[in-house]
C-alpha cells in the first residue's frame, strides 16, 4: 500500500512540474565570463587571410548552432524512472522502519541513527558545503579525511558532483541552468530536479564552472576514485551493523531504522535548503532573490537555513549572521575545529558590510533597520569607511573570479594559520 501511495503522490507532483513549461523554457541569464574569443586565434605562419576567414566563420556558425541547440529549443522534461523507481523503495523502506520503532521499541535504535545524521550533516554543512564548495576557510589533512567519511556517510554523491552542482545553483541561480531552479515549483527544488533529465543548460553553464581545485585535492580524489566502495560502507553497512553487534538488536530493525529511515530523514534535511529555504521566510539582505532566511530550516539542517545572507556572502564560513550557535551548529563545529588547529584562515563578513547591504537590498526585516529607525544605531559612522556598491551575488565562493575586489577587502579572515 505505502508504494503506491508514494508513487501516486510523485507521479502528481511530476504532473504539475510538467505544466509549468512557461518556467522551463525561459533563457538562462548568463553571468560575467572572461573567456576568450575565436577571434583572438592568431593565424599560423603562411595561412592565407580568405582561410582564415572561412575557419573563423565555420566556428562562428558551430557556437551560434550549438547556442540554439542549448537557449531556443523548447525545452521538454523527460522523468526518470528508474530514479523514481529508487525514491518510491527508499521511503517505503523508511516508512517500515518508522513502524519498527513503535512495534519493536526500538528507540535507541532510532537515536542511534539520528546521531549518525548528525555526522552525516556535518560532512554535508562543514564539508562538501563550507569547505569545499565555496572555500571558506582551510581544513588540515585529518579534518578533510573525517569530513570526507562524513559525507560518504550521507550518500549525496561524491563531493566532486555536489561541489558542481551547488557551484553552478549559485552562480545561476534560479535559471534554467540552476540545477533545483526554484523557478519550477516547490517539489521540483526540493526532489523533482533528481527525479528528471536535467536541463541541457545545467550542463552547458556547468562546464563554465571551475573545479580545478576541487581535483586538486587528493582526499577528494580518492572519494571520486573509490566512491562505490566507501560510500555503502559508511552509509548502509556501519549504520547497520554497530547497533547490531553493541546492543543486540535485530538486523531488520538495525536496517531500516539505522540505515535507511537514517537516510532518508538526513535526504530532506538538506532538500529543505534548496526548496523552503527559497519560498518560505525573510530577505533581510537582498529582496530582489528568491533565497530566503529561515530558522525552521537552519534547527533541522545544523545552521543552513539562513539562505539569503548565504546567496550574497557565499563564502562567509558561518553562512550565516549569527552571534550565538542556537541555530547553527556546524559554526560551532568548525570554531572548535579553528581552536584544536584543524580548521584555519576561516572567512567572514565584516559588520559594516552587513549594515551596508542591509540599507541598500533588503527587504527591512533586519534588527539594524528597527534600530536605525529608533535611532539606537549611527549607521552612517558605521559605513562610511567602504564603499561597496557593487557586490555580486552571483558567485560560488571564496576563488570565484567574479567575486568583486570589496568582498575581499572587507573580507575577515579569523585564525589564519
Amino acid at each position: 500500500m505505502a508504494p503506491n501511495l508514494i508513487g501516486s503522490t510523485f507521479l502528481i507532483a511530476e504532473t504539475a512540474i510538467t505544466n509549468n513549461d512557461a518556467n522551463n523554457n525561459k533563457q538562462t541569464t548568463l553571468a560575467k565570463t572572461s573567456c576568450k574569443s575565436s577571434n583572438d586565434r592568431v593565424p599560423n605562419q603562411g595561412e592565407s587571410a580568405a582561410a582564415m576567414q572561412q575557419q573563423l566563420a565555420k566556428t562562428s556558425a558551430q557556437t551560434q548552432s550549438k547556442t540554439d541547440a542549448v537557449t531556443q529549443k523548447p525545452y521538454k522534461m523527460e522523468i526518470v524512472w528508474f530514479n523514481v523507481m529508487l525514491f518510491v523503495i527508499l521511503h517505503s523502506m523508511a516508512l517500515y522502519g518508522l513502524y519498527l520503532i513503535w512495534a519493536e521499541n526500538a528507540y535507541l535504535e532510532f537515536f542511534i541513527g539520528y546521531l549518525y545524521a548528525v555526522l552525516g550533516g556535518l560532512g554535508i554543512t562543514a564539508g562538501v558545503h563550507r569547505l569545499w564548495s565555496h572555500r571558506a576557510y582551510k581544513a588540515k589533512l585529518p579534518l578533510r579525511i573525517f569530513l570526507m567519511l562524513c559525507q560518504s556517510l550521507a550518500f549525496q554523491n561524491s563531493i566532486y558532483e555536489w561541489c558542481r552542482d551547488h557551484r553552478v545553483h549559485h552562480k545561476f541561480t534560479d535559471t534554467n541552468a540552476d540545477p533545483h531552479n526554484s523557478g519550477r515549483g516547490f517539489f521540483f527544488a526540493h526532489m523533482g530536479w533528481l527525479m528528471c533529465k536535467k536541463h541541457p543548460d545545467v550542463r552547458e553553464r556547468g562546464k563554465t564552472i571551475d573545479m580545478s581545485d576541487i581535483l586538486a585535492d587528493p582526499v577528494v580524489k580518492f572519494q571520486k576514485r573509490l566512491y562505490f566502495l566507501i560510500m555503502p560502507i559508511c552509509c548502509f553497512v556501519i549504520p547497520g551493523l554497530f547497533p547490531y553487534y553493541v546492543l543486540g538488536s535485530s538486523l531488520q530493525v538495525c536496517f531500516f531504522v539505522c540505515s535507511m529511515l537514517r537516510y532518508a530523514l538526513s535526504l530532506h534535511g538538506t532538500w529543505l535548503v534548496n526548496s523552503a529555504a527559497h519560498f518560505y521566510g525573510m530577505r533581510p539582505y537582498e529582496k530582489n532573490i528568491s533565497s530566503v532566511d529561515s530558522k525552521v530550516v537552519s534547527v533541522i539542517a545544523f545552521g543552513e537555513g539562513w539562505h539569503n545572507y548565504h546567496h550574497v556572502f557565499p563564502w562567509d564560513y558561518k553562512a550565516g549572521e549569527l552571534g550565538t550557535y542556537q541555530y547553527n551548529w556546524t559554526t560551532a563545529f568548525l570554531d572548535f575545529m579553528a581552536r584544536i588547529g584543524q580548521a584555519y584562515d576561516l572567512k567572514s563578513v565584516s559588520n559594516e558590510m552587513i549594515l551596508k547591504r542591509v540599507q541598500r537590498t533588503g527587504d527591512g526585516s533586519h534588527p539594524s533597520v528597527q534600530d536605525v529607525n529608533n535611532n539606537n544605531v549611527n549607521i552612517s559612522e558605521l559605513v562610511s569607511k567602504l564603499d561597496h556598491d557593487n557586490e555580486e551575488t552571483l558567485v560560488w565562493g571564496w576563488d570565484d573570479k567574479d567575486i568583486c575586489d570589496e568582498d575581499r577587502k572587507g573580507a575577515v579572515h579569523k585564525k589564519e594559520e
